[in-house]
């Protein structure tokens, strides 16, 4: 039976090949104890995975995600906006996360601005985070009038697994679901017209100086046709100068499964607590590849990050 004793996640294995497994090794007093949630929904050897198959496995991963919660313990570490890399850092309990700021993407064809993007974040344990983002996107392609409109919201949940403290090896998963567009926005071209399921792992290292995130991630898509398989990889390092201002660097693959649309961009910034519990957020980079490529000529963030605690009423400091 399980006791108050905390558990120690000791392995974690995400296997896709016509079907999707998470299986945890862990210690309890010493005894071992496998949580294993499989899934087998490819539809015959089609590339469409549909919210009908996916249901048994969400079920499945939800109720090892419920039986873990209680015994998953604390980290504390930083990561997120202005990168595109994720790590496993949470709010703590009842604090809220807001970042804001515009995120351009320029191409030799197409301009693409994220005037606001929306990333709003909530500690609802000391281990789990409950996020939702959203942008409202500016677009011009080469030879077309302008757009705006909202794009994709992304509501999904980060569960933090591993807390080596520290020093130590961190993980974290944070499934999210794309929601599908408005028909005006996917008529504009500013948003995607389908629904898709992202499921990453996020693990965190600090070695010396320099603290380092990697991020390994699939979109799942679910109703449409219009949607594609797409498979993210970010490696972030960081390092903090002062206890108010750290410097950022990053290596981003971002690949649309069956397209020869693939990017791979690098970028440097920062984060700067000029006040208590806000943070100015800047990121610049750009493809490795010419500017004839089709890839970003350039990318960047410029933001604010407010952190509010006491359920949001008040700024939050360090005590």
């Amino acid at each position: 039976m399980w006791n108050d004793e905390p558990l120690t996640i000791v392995h974690l294995l995400f296997s896709y090949n016509l079907h999707l497994s998470w299986r945890w090794w862990v210690h309890c007093k010493g005894w071992p104890v496998v949580l294993d949630v499989t899934g087998s929904f490819r539809q015959g050897g089609a590339s469409r995975w549909s919210t009908q198959a996916m249901l048994p496995f969400l079920a499945r991963f939800l109720g090892a995600f419920l039986l873990l919660l209680p015994y998953v313990s604390t980290l504390n570490a930083q990561g997120g906006p202005p990168l595109l890399t994720n790590d496993p850092v949470t709010p703590d309990r009842e604090n809220w996360e807001i970042n804001l700021g515009p995120m351009p993407v320029l191409r030799n064809t197409t301009k693409s601005v994220q005037l606001i993007q929306i990333d709003v974040n909530y500690g609802l344990t000391d281990r789990v985070e409950l996020i939702c983002e959203i942008p409202f996107v500016w677009q011009k392609d080469a030879g077309q009038p302008s757009t705006t409109g909202w794009g994709n919201a992304l509501p999904g949940v980060k569960l933090r697994l591993i807390d080596g403290g520290e020093n130590g090896w961190n993980l974290s998963t944070f499934p999210q679901v794309q929601i599908g567009g408005s028909a005006a926005s996917v008529k504009k071209g500013v948003a995607d017209e389908g629904t898709r399921f992202l499921l990453p792992l996020e693990v965190n290292k600090q070695f010396g100086p320099l603290n380092a995130d990697f991020e390994a991630g699939y979109f799942f898509p679910l109703d449409s046709s219009a949607s594609s398989e797409e498979r993210i990889l970010g490696f972030a390092l960081g390092h903090k100068f002062t206890p108010k201002f750290e410097t950022l660097g990053e290596i981003y693959d971002d690949k649309t499964m069956g397209s020869s649309d693939h990017a791979i961009t690098f970028d440097l910034g920062g984060r700067w607590e000029f006040h208590k519990g806000l943070l100015l957020l800047f990121m610049a980079g750009r493809s490795f590849k010419g500017n004839s490529s089709g890839q970003p000529e350039f990318l960047g963030y410029g933001g604010i990050r407010i952190l509010l605690d006491h359920y949001g009423t008040r700024l939050h400091s360090e005590k």
